[in-house]
């Protein structure tokens, strides 16, 4: 059974669940009121980053326009452009046996496509998940609903899988920001 988090809680990944390799971390997310005309389009990405919190490079930023990263360890499985139906959203796949050794930290944002001329934000967004899935059991291992908290923010980072001590663990970040995935690249050190 799936350990639900709250915001800022952290748990262990593979600790608990020995021989964790490949995992699925997918995002969900609903539009609760909204009447623009435009579709809401959220993105998924993923910022593989050192102990100083950036990437190396803007290669280590994964996302709709750079879904694989060069290693393999990181996979963006497609862009949801609607959010229309049940599940998740989008996902990307993790392979921990594949992450180089000055990757410790992967960080799992979610961003609005164009949300300043669409005049779209968090607040216009519900039901809003991260979870992670052993690829290949299918066991959902980690749930967090990231609740109604943002009201202007066009970006959230989700949640962090990092490295302690040889082992991967997960933490609820749940922290948003205004100007979109601008700002996001901008904290991570990604050129835009």
């Amino acid at each position: 059974m799936a350990v639900n988090l709250t915001k800022g809680q952290k748990v262990d990944l593979t600790k608990t669940n020995p021989g964790l390799v490949k995992i699925i971390v997918g995002l969900g997310w609903d539009v609760n009121k909204y009447d623009g005309g435009s579709d809401f389009d959220l993105d998924a990405s993923a910022f593989l980053a050192g102990n100083n919190g950036k990437v190396a490079n803007d290669a280590d930023f994964v996302f709709y326009g750079n879904k694989e990263h060069a290693s393999g360890s990181v996979i963006h499985t497609g862009d949801n452009l609607t959010g229309e139906g049940e599940g998740d959203d989008e996902q990307l796949k993790v392979d921990l046996s594949k992450v180089p050794a000055e990757i410790t930290k992967i960080d799992f944002t979610v961003t609005i496509y164009d949300a300043d001329t669409r005049h779209q934000n968090f607040g216009q967004v519900s039901n809003a998940y991260i979870r992670v899935v052993n690829e290949v059991t299918g066991e959902e291992l980690i749930r967090y609903d990231l609740g109604e908290d943002y009201s202007i923010e066009t970006a959230v980072i989700v949640g962090e899988l990092y490295r302690n001590n040889g082992e991967w663990k997960f933490n609820a970040i749940g922290s948003g920001f205004q100007g979109g995935l601008a700002a996001l690249c901008g904290n991570f050190g990604v050129n835009v």
